[in-house]
């Protein structure tokens, strides 16, 4: 089959550009299908949606080029602290506190906003990459040397590889026929951001209460972003509030460690729920980011959990092709999967499993929790253990993207 790109990626998020623009630099022809219009994200509005970017994710961005003009808005983590607690209550008295002066690469991560990462993403890739924007994938035809991927305006491009990165519910892993392994919740994420009194110091907290956990995370300026965790039922009631009144059920479970607080601009929800792909790949298809797993946002790690994806895809197609092999076929995708499964698997299992344990009030769940977070927090070695792990920095082995080469 004579193919008019080597990649097509269905999806215009994060991690469709970003992988396109790591196979593009590499020298493969890359087309990127949006189904939003080009300038869906990126206006100058400040709207409060941020992401939690772990080290390794920076330097990501770092070897495609864009990380140079994000900097002055990111906000570096220094510090973590996680502790559980009950409205009103305020922290327990044992938590886990990271310092990011106990590791060798001073920082954790950063936190950046929405609008200016898709931004950077989408300039970056004009004269790189081909991007259809406002149209989206509705078929796809695999053949023996290539895919046909058929478009909702009628085009259609063909590739030796087409890859899902079009959210949870992929329709590329759905016409391949995978299977998604899974369960809801019973919990909404209220997003929104805060203007505060007080300086943040760089300091992201993570209070688990019964009913969820509430991150607050630090953005330039006296200003946090909140991902806010509650049951479903109360979380529509809380949505249906006014500014003033969300104010008031908020304030009990944020504390006034920062002082007075104000909505900073608007509110957004999503349901949450757990959705893992029971494959990553299929027949010239591989799948990246919520196609593969949809997770918890407890730590912030979804983005994260992505972009490792991205950076073990590219590395593989990038190797294969230097080698002389057919970038989609089975042998090629089943390195990819057999390097990320197991570690997204872990993660996601991983965030299901402390969602569990914390968003109960039993007292006896609640004094093992003390005590654990304790211990960790007691021992220096577990504890930057764990640090090192929340910034994306213990794979084994670590795709280089992720270590801020080139490929």
């Amino acid at each position: 089959m004579m193919t008019d790109f080597d990649i097509v990626v269905a999806g215009g998020g994060l991690n469709g550009p970003a992988l396109a623009l790591a196979l593009a630099d590499a020298g493969l022809r890359v087309a990127v299908v949006d189904a939003r219009p080009a300038d869906a994200r990126a206006g100058d509005a400040f709207d409060g949606r941020a992401y939690a970017l772990a080290l390794a994710s920076q330097r990501l961005f770092s070897a495609l080029g864009i990380w140079g003009g994000l900097a002055a808005n990111a906000q570096p983590i220094l510090k973590v602290q996680a502790s559980q607690g009950a409205p009103g209550d305020g922290p327990g008295p044992f938590g886990l506190n990271f310092d990011s002066a106990e590791i060798e690469e001073g920082r954790l991560g950063y936190l950046l906003e929405d609008r200016f990462l898709y931004r950077a993403l989408l300039a970056a890739m004009q004269g790189k990459v081909t991007h259809l924007s406002g149209v989206s994938v509705t078929g796809q035809d695999i053949g023996p040397s290539g895919v046909r991927t058929i478009l909702s305006d009628g085009a259609s491009l063909t590739s030796a590889l087409l890859v899902g990165a079009d959210g949870r519910g992929s329709g590329v892993a759905a016409r391949a026929g995978i299977n998604r392994l899974g369960h809801d919740y019973g919990q909404i994420a209220l997003v929104a951001a805060v203007d505060h009194e007080l300086p943040h110091q760089g300091v992201a907290h993570q209070y688990f209460m019964p009913s969820g956990p509430l991150a607050i995370l630090p953005l330039p300026g006296n200003r946090s972003s909140i991902v806010w965790s509650e049951d479903a039922s109360a979380a529509r009631a809380i949505l249906a509030l006014d500014d003033a009144a969300f104010l008031d059920v908020l304030r009990p479970r944020f504390g006034d460690f920062l002082g007075r607080i104000s909505l900073a601009g608007p509110r957004f929800s999503y349901p949450l729920n757990l959705t893992l792909a029971e494959s990553y790949i299929a027949p010239r298809i591989a799948l990246v980011g919520d196609a593969a797993h949809g997770v918890h946002p407890i730590a912030g790690q979804g983005l994260n959990l992505g972009l490792r994806d991205v950076a073990a895809l590219a590395e593989v197609i990038v190797t294969a092709r230097r080698r002389g092999e057919d970038i989609g076929e089975a042998a090629v995708l089943a390195r990819y999967q057999e390097w990320r499964r197991p570690d997204a698997t872990w993660l996601a299992y991983g965030m299901d499993g402390v969602n569990a344990l914390f968003s109960n009030a039993n007292p006896l769940l609640r004094a093992a929790r003390e005590l654990g977070m304790g211990v960790v927090d007691a021992i220096p070695p577990l504890r930057r253990g764990f640090m090192r792990q929340a910034a994306g920095l213990r794979l084994d082995p670590m795709p280089r993207l992720l270590t801020g080469q080139r490929l």
